[in-house]
């Protein structure tokens, strides 16, 4: 359910594409966060708009509220949600591991405490990826245990240990339960029922390379659809980042998606193309467009600073998106001044939108084997 297209010849950069009975998803890409199943301020609309072909949500949060049971009713969180494009979904397992003393980690699974309400819950392998199958996700990710960084190294071996049973037991839940699930169902409207949901596996290891290596060997013998690089952007230096992910690229199938996740800045993201990396996911264009921070082909702009308080220009000269072609530097200034929802949303837009853009323009460097030229070309002018 992934093709791998093209290699780029000036870097490890590759074009892909991801089927799914949602549609397909041209790759390297960035999928939006929506946590709660809404991409804060933000419309599945202007998400079509941006161009964003695939979106990720958190089966934890969604668990907790409004709860399995009403989206089931509601036909599925695509359908709960009214969108039409595919979902991956993060089992939460972050999340839940960033309770500290709010949980504790057993052989068969995990217990928590709710950070909403306090209420305690048992979660197994077993019990997520039947989460994540009836909210009908197109992908999904089994339960994990992420560390904090620094970690010493016999916890990590003892961590890495639980996550290869973990994902051993999702493996074989995922095809006796999930696969199951969705070769039951009648074909609905829209779908293209030959392509059905994928189960990804997590590599973890902390910043030891030999725990990484031995966490990919196991995982490609449970073989997996595709595979992610957890336990990165939890503490470590951006040097440490990328060798970890470079070395952990370089091992995985060539043949299936690389998704590394949590990550980040456009910067970020360049890097880790040129590593080989296929999808992201991050928070930062949303979260720091409703603080007031804009990308831009020449770095951020921090617009509720007082030089942009009579600057009538864009965002961005050239941008086409609805923020750009329809309001200034200024105007989004006294938004966030006035505390107007409205320049929350609009830094928002635009952010996605440069997201996107810069997707779409790493596609098309790939594909003229120009990457390390736009990559060069790109940190020329991007100030931070």
């Amino acid at each position: 359910m992934f093709t791998l297209i093209h290699k780029d010849s000036t870097s490890k950069a590759r074009l892909g594409k991801l089927m799914t009975a949602h549609g397909e998803v041209a790759t390297p890409c960035f999928m939006p966060v929506a946590t709660q199943g809404t991409i804060k301020t933000l419309s599945n609309q202007d998400m079509l708009d941006c161009g964003i072909q695939m979106i990720l949500s958190n089966a934890y949060h969604l668990y907790l509220r409004p709860g399995i049971d009403v989206i089931k009713k509601a036909g599925g969180l695509h359908k709960f949600m009214s969108w039409s494009g595919p979902i991956l979904t993060d089992s939460g397992g972050y999340q839940i591991f960033s309770l500290a003393d709010l949980k504790k980690v057993k052989k068969d699974g995990v217990h928590f405490n709710s950070h909403i309400d306090g209420a305690k819950h048992f979660l197994t392998p077993e019990n997520v990826v039947e989460i994540q199958s009836d909210l009908g996700s197109d992908v999904m990710m089994p339960l994990d245990e992420c560390l904090p960084y620094p970690s010493q190294r016999d916890q990590v071996e003892s961590s890495i240990e639980i996550t290869l049973d973990w994902a051993l037991r999702s493996k074989n839940h995922f095809t006796q339960y999930a696969i199951v699930q969705s070769e039951a169902e009648p074909p609905r409207r829209g779908l293209n029922t030959q392509y059905k949901p994928m189960l990804f596996g997590i590599v973890q290891g902390s910043t030891y390379l030999d725990l990484r290596k031995k966490c990919i060997e196991e995982l490609v013998q449970i073989d997996f659809d595709g595979y992610a690089i957890g336990g990165v952007c939890v503490g470590e230096g951006g040097d440490l980042i990328l060798e970890v992910t470079e070395f952990t690229a370089d091992l995985l199938p060539q043949n299936k998606a690389r998704y590394l996740m949590g990550l980040g800045t456009p910067l970020d993201v360049i890097n880790a193309v040129s590593k080989g990396i296929d999808m992201f996911d991050c928070v930062v264009p949303t979260r720091n467009g409703r603080n007031g921070q804009a990308f831009t082909e020449n770095g951020p702009l921090q617009l509720r600073n007082s030089p942009y308080a009579d600057d009538f220009s864009p965002i961005e000269r050239g941008c086409d998106c609805y923020a750009c072609k329809n309001h200034t530097r200024g105007y989004i200034r006294h938004l966030f001044n006035t505390s107007e929802i409205l320049g929350l949303r609009l830094v928002s837009l635009h952010n996605i939108h440069f997201y996107a853009t810069l997707m779409r323009n790493i596609q098309k460097a790939v594909t003229s084997d120009n990457f390390l030229g736009f990559k060069s070309e790109f940190e020329r002018s991007y100030k931070q």
